[in-house]
């Protein structure tokens, strides 16, 4: 049986992709990947010439079936996605859902007893790097990705604001004020510690209130990633 490597690639920094990582990404057969055009970016830099395949939210069963039908002929493959560690908030999480449902789960469900087919080679996380920097408690955290455009966005923050641990979520550039609206507008005295292009050559953070950062933000040129690590109730 092949093996699904998950691998981690840098969020920002080339220099953070691990030696593990290039080594892991020039043996396997195939790299899948969210964009072709953004990891190709990637092995080029290092010199790897691993054919690519790409696995985003919109590949469909018969993408998913070719994948385990390929671990399933002894085809070793590495996943990645555009920036940090696939599956967290990132579409690789469902290929990794159907490769252990189909090689890994026994009838019992008895996993450990039967041959691991995926293995992680662990690196940048943008969840991790800004908690490791945020100065808030850590040892609890929850995780809720990036909030709904439309459909679901005010239950969204709605249930951000009752959460009393620390909590981080994603953003973009174009909704960052917008959400930091919605958290001034239920925890108005909550300490925020925002980031913004983790790792990059503009990487800046900011820490205060909601209002206080949307100051901060709404002064200067709104670009980049954002990740918004709130502080415990």
């Amino acid at each position: 049986m092949a093996t699904l490597f998950v691998v981690a690639t840098p969020i920002g920094n080339l220099s953070d992709l691990s030696e593990r990582a290039k080594t892991t990404l020039g043996l396997v057969q195939t790299v899948l990947c969210e964009d072709t055009r953004v990891t190709g970016k990637l092995l080029h830099h290092f010199g790897i010439r691993t054919p690519m395949m790409s696995y985003h939210q919109h590949s469909g069963d018969d993408k998913t079936k070719k994948i385990l039908d390929l671990l399933e002929q002894g085809h070793d493959l590495a996943l990645v996605t555009d920036a940090g560690t696939p599956g967290i908030s990132d579409p690789g999480g469902k290929l990794v859902e159907a490769v252990v449902n189909r090689f890994e789960k026994s009838a019992d469900k008895i996993s450990y007893l039967r041959e691991n087919v995926v293995r992680p080679v662990p690196g940048p996380s943008a969840v991790i790097a800004a908690l490791s920097i945020a100065g808030v408690p850590a040892d609890e955290f929850l995780f809720l990705g990036f909030p709904p455009n439309k459909k679901g966005r005010q239950t969204y923050f709605d249930r951000l604001a009752l959460i009393e641990s620390t909590a981080v979520i994603y953003e973009s550039t174009h909704r960052i004020i917008k959400s930091l609206e919605e958290i001034n507008k239920r925890t108005p005295s909550r300490h925020l510690v925002v980031c913004r292009e983790l790792t990059k050559l503009h990487e800046t953070i900011y820490r205060g209130t909601a209002a206080e950062v949307t100051a901060a933000l709404t002064s200067t040129s709104i670009k980049g990633e954002f990740v918004i690590v709130l502080a415990p109730l």
